[in-house]
């Protein structure tokens, strides 16, 4: 069998690697389109952040790796541009152009995402950057350092875009996010997602509302920043407004997509055609709390999906459950997770949605370091499900949340999970842990 992938990082090299354990004499291709592989982008603001940091080490295992211990035909710099279901052929060209076609038994489509960028005028200009592949982590610091940069504007207020206001302010750069929307975080409620733009602004950061851009000027060393209503200086920009799914080559073949032009895939992570298969993301997925597909790009998703098509190509049964959305990240000294729904989410599902939000503390009063912690939690009124919680704080919080996404994937009703036997010590909590304090006011409201 010729198991061909294309895609070398999270999914793709997952996959690579669990195929050669499960079959010792597969022969086994994976076609990157880039020189990097096996990367930890993640990782990428927190290294920015640092004068002295190294791109080159968030890559987590080198092409030698792969292809001398595990014996793993890599080819790096071949960028595939047609997928032929019918004759099993991939095609493209190599770094030098020359024309490839790779033939395949079973084929894992592991493309991942590519950076949204909005095309108006002046997004092409050489101080306009996004920050998703490690080259463009090297780019941004590259200029940083070589321009000196003081003065920077950030477009959008994803996990990226807010994690890279704390790296650049690290940095001594001064920030200007720039919004389309009317408050940061919109899926999270007022009372936390004010507690995020606090902190924003103790930092110094300048937060622009409501600012659709429309133009980006050069002006020899220094940008304008237009909006409908004002202009902005500065001397980068990053664009931070999100990602989507890399379907493209999928769609081309004539492969069904599915949430939000991702890739459509079975529980199997089988795309339309059973020999070809989608993982990472590229691909959809099913949530646990709905059942329906959605797009919801994380690593974890996609390294465990990785696994799970090796082991089904192999012969081993795979049926993935799905996800819930777990997400964390922090802002200076700020933490915010979330998983499951929000009400939002959970009305347009069909649900009958019921929301409480509550301020406790992350450690008994009597305890040096007790912060205040907010509890967003949604129940379902008709069957008593919990069906998502989010939380901002600055204790720990990106851990408590994992108690949640596991009741969210056991599917227990909030009057279950308030009966929960979670860890109490002053230290690490007070007796009523603030998720059961939550737990415990939806109650009364369903």
């Amino acid at each position: 069998m010729h198991f061909v992938i294309i895609g070398g990082d999270a999914a793709g090299m997952s996959a690579a690697s669990r195929a050669r354990r499960n079959a010792p004499d597969m022969k086994i291709t994976v076609l990157e389109m880039t020189q990097d592989i096996s990367y930890s982008a993640c990782s990428m603001p927190y290294v920015l952040a640092d004068e002295e940091g190294d791109m080159d080490a968030l890559i987590m295992r080198t092409p030698a790796v792969f292809r001398e211990k595990h014996g793993i035909d890599l080819r790096l710099g071949h960028k595939v541009e047609d997928i032929d279901p019918e004759a099993r052929r991939v095609s493209g060209r190599d770094s030098e152009g020359k024309n490839f076609e790779v033939f395949f038994d079973k084929l894992l489509i592991a493309t991942g995402s590519a950076a949204s960028m909005p095309l108006i005028p002046g997004h092409d200009l050489p101080h306009v950057f996004v920050l998703k592949s490690l080259d463009d982590g090297r780019r941004v610091k590259a200029f940083i350092e070589e321009k000196r940069v003081k003065k920077a504007a950030i477009i959008g207020a994803g996990y990226i875009g807010l994690e890279m206001c704390e790296a650049l302010t690290e940095r001594g750069i001064t920030v200007q996010l720039i919004r389309n929307a009317p408050e940061i975080l919109p899926w999270l409620a007022p009372e936390l997602s004010l507690v995020v733009e606090k902190a924003l602004g103790e930092k110094g950061i300048l937060i622009n509302h409501g600012c659709t851009t429309e133009r980006i000027e050069a002006h020899g060393s220094r940008l304008d920043i237009c909006c409908t209503e004002a202009c902005f200086d500065a001397e980068m920009v990053l664009m931070a407004i999100g990602v989507r799914p890399s379907g493209f080559l999928a769609k081309n073949a004539g492969l069904e997509l599915g949430a939000a032009g991702a890739i459509a895939v079975n529980r199997s992570l089988q795309t339309s055609h059973p020999d070809i298969y989608a993982a990472g993301d590229c691909a959809d997925a099913y949530h646990v709390v709905t059942g329906e597909k959605v797009w919801i790009p994380m690593a974890l998703t996609a390294n465990r999906a990785g696994w799970a098509v090796a082991d089904h190509i192999t012969g081993k049964p795979v049926r993935m459950e799905g996800v819930a959305g777990t997400g964390v990240f922090k802002i200076f000294d700020v933490e915010v997770a979330r998983t499951g729904l929000t009400v939002q989410d959970a009305r347009k599902a069909g649900f009958d949605p019921v929301e409480v939000v509550v301020k406790s503390y992350s450690r008994a009063k009597t305890v040096a370091g007790s912060r205040p912690v907010w509890v967003q939690m949604v129940g379902d009124r008709q069957s008593g499900r919990l069906l998502g919680v989010s939380m901002v704080g600055k204790d720990n919080e990106a851990r408590r949340i994992n108690a949640a996404a596991v009741a969210l994937h056991a599917r227990m009703r909030v009057a279950d999970f308030s009966t929960a036997d979670l860890a109490y010590a002053p230290p690490f909590s007070p007796v009523w842990d603030p998720l059961l304090v939550a737990a415990n006011q939806l109650l009364k409201k369903l």
